[in-house]
Order: structure tokens, then C-alpha cells, then sequence
């Protein structure tokens, strides 16, 4: 079992939630492989803490689906299922689309100038061709909206959503473009405005447009496989 020696060390955070954060963000990113068998001891090890919080984290993840524990035989990693992606990204947009909506008279400047500041990192990513960083920075863009809407019932689930769904874009070789980066210009534009509406239909589209990216991909692939 890899386990990369150069991550961040603990800080600030209690162990369960370092172990959780930590290995969830390799799971996503494919450092831990799909049907890859996990030992707690030498990721506590690994990790600098007892294997308590490794074995909490570790059922967490389970009821996540990010790990399956057989008792008394192994926990592995859970396999991708690409396909998921025409389940998750519906309900998905539906709920940032209502975030926006709630989160307009919310709004302050300062979450105006943040929103901005994370848009141009954003666009900054894929410049760099830097796709995995632009994912989770765009999530950060999304997420800054869903705690605007301090509805913490949405934030639950969003967030529960959100990871699988970065694992799958990452799994699905979906690239964020540039016209993320204007959809999200005129996401802000009308949360400034106020106008609710009009924000959350872009809000909307700019999820649901993704799977039309995931079938287009789709058919390149089994036109190269003949």
C-alpha cells in the first residue's frame, strides 16, 4: 500500500478529522487506487497518530462509499463507477442553483470580492493546465455560495455530493474550461444584481453542462476503440 511521505502534517485539526481529510484526498485523486486493500496500522503510522482515528475515519469513509470494510478480512478502497455521474450531477445542480437563490440576500461585499479573487485562481488553473487544482478550487467557488446560504441541511448534502463527484470527474478525465470561468463571472454579476433567477439558471447549467462533456467524451472514446 503507497502512502506518499511528503503530505501536510497535522495542524489545527483534531486526528479523526486530519486522518479523514487526508485520506479522502487521496482516494479522490487516485493515490489510493480503487480495489486497493488499506492497512490502519501503516497509515497511522504513516499519519503520526494511534490507529483509533485512522479505524474512525475509516468508517466514516465506508458510510461516505469511499471504503467498504469487510470485518475481520481487509477495507478497501471502492471501485469507480463512471456512470454515476448521470445520477449525482441533477440533484447536484438543483442544489447549488437553490444556494445561489438563498444565498443572494446574504451576500456581502466581502463575499462578493472572495468569489471573485477564487474565480481568477480558478481561470489561473487552466491556464496551467493545472485540471486537478482547478477542481478543487472551483468547489471552493461553490462552496463559498453554499455556506453564504447558511442552510446547513444543503450544506450536508452538497458536500457529501461534491466529493464523489470530483472523484469521478477526476476517474472521467472531465476537464473544467474557460467557460466555467464566465459562468461563474455571471454567477457574481447577478448575485450582485440580485436578481436570483438568472443566477440560478446559469448556476444550474453550469453543473448539468458537464455531462454533456462526460457523453461527448464518452463517444470520442468508443470511436477510438474501433
Amino acid at each position: 500500500m503507497p502512502i506518499p511521505k511528503n503530505h501536510d502534517k497535522m495542524v489545527r485539526k483534531s486526528a479523526k478529522e486530519y486522518v479523514l481529510a487526508k485520506l479522502s484526498e487521496w482516494i479522490i485523486d487516485g493515490t489510493m487506487e480503487p480495489g486497493e486493500k488499506l492497512n490502519d496500522k501503516q497509515l497511522a503510522d504513516a499519519l503520526g497518530v494511534s490507529r483509533t482515528p485512522v479505524r474512525e475515519a475509516l468508517q466514516l469513509l465506508e458510510v461516505e462509499g469511499f471504503v467498504k470494510m469487510y470485518p475481520g478480512k481487509a477495507t478497501q478502497v471502492t471501485e469507480v463507477d463512471r456512470e454515476a455521474i448521470y445520477d449525482l450531477l441533477p440533484p447536484l445542480a438543483v442544489l447549488q442553483a437553490l444556494s445561489v437563490k438563498l444565498a443572494i440576500p446574504l451576500a456581502t461585499k466581502e463575499t462578493i470580492t472572495q468569489l471573485e479573487k477564487t474565480n481568477e485562481e480558478f481561470a489561473e488553473a487552466i491556464h496551467d493546465e493545472n485540471y486537478f487544482h482547478a477542481l478543487k478550487v472551483d468547489e471552493e467557488f461553490h462552496q463559498i455560495i453554499v455556506q453564504t446560504a447558511a442552510n446547513p441541511y444543503i450544506d450536508k448534502i452538497v458536500g457529501s455530493l461534491q466529493s464523489h463527484v470530483r472523484r469521478l470527474f477526476f476517474y472521467n478525465s472531465i476537464i473544467l474550461r474557460d467557460k466555467s470561468v464566465e459562468e461563474h463571472k455571471q454567477i457574481i454579476q447577478y448575485m450582485k444584481d440580485g436578481n436570483t433567477e438568472k443566477a440560478a439558471d446559469v448556476m444550474h447549467e453550469n453543473w448539468v453542462s458537464a455531462i454533456d462533456a462526460f457523453r461527448t467524451l464518452q463517444n470520442k472514446q468508443e470511436i477510438d476503440s474501433l
